[in-house]
């Protein structure tokens, strides 16, 4: 749990993930097509795969108008980070990459695909990131 009557938390293992996100060309969709904050919610696809997988990211140092996590989960997405990791979690019973910070970038949104790739024994150039114009930079 967040610890606040938040959405549950709980580990996720890369190894239990589906083959193909190791294995074959891999898109994320962002579900979204307004501004990001500090949860996105998006799925992973793959010409190979026959149904997609739920896919989000959390900003976990978000605090306001709730924190979005205790701060067991937040220290561990920093040392995951600091170690060229990315935490993987179910955040609401959905795959969630845990990334330090407040709100998402299209950079961190990259990195922290990229770092998924490594997880999972696969190459982050087999991966594309489809994102919305318009869903980064304020309005």
């Amino acid at each position: 749990m967040s610890g606040d009557g938040g959405p549950a938390i709980a580990d996720a293992d890369p190894f239990d993930l589906p083959s193909w996100v190791g294995e074959s060309d891999v898109t994320w969709y962002a579900d979204s097509g307004e501004r990001f904050g500090h949860h996105i919610h998006g799925r992973l696809t793959s010409p190979t795969a026959a149904e997609e997988l739920d896919c989000d990211l959390l900003a976990i140092d978000q605090a306001y108008p709730r924190q979005v996590a205790g701060s067991g989960w937040r220290r561990q997405a920093h040392q995951a980070w600091h170690n060229g990791e990315v935490l993987l979690i179910e955040y609401d019973g959905r795959l969630t990459l845990a990334c330090p910070g407040h709100e998402f970038s299209a950079d961190l949104v990259l990195t922290a695909l990229g770092r998924l790739a490594k997880a999972v024994g696969g190459k982050p150039e087999r991966f594309t990131a489809a994102i919305r114009l318009g869903a980064f930079g304020r309005p």
